[in-house]
């Protein structure tokens, strides 16, 4: 299974800077970096707080694909 996040998306569509996003869900930058290139999964918490900010659900955000 794979992970498939639509964070940049809705990263960008606010005028979000990675390292103001990372600010916002108490995480670093890097960990933003990772998650936006599918190389991280993030714990319920870090997803629910993204979520947060964005105003949209975590089902939203993100997909579990068959690979």
């Amino acid at each position: 299974m794979a992970l498939k996040t639509k964070v940049k998306e809705y990263r960008e569509k606010n005028g979000l800077k990675q390292s103001e996003l990372a600010e916002l869900v108490h995480a670093r930058r890097e960990t933003i970096v990772h998650l936006e290139n599918g190389r991280y999964n993030p714990s319920l918490k870090l997803a629910m707080d993204i979520a947060k900010v964005f105003h949209v659900t975590v089902e939203e955000l993100f997909e579990f694909t068959q690979d």
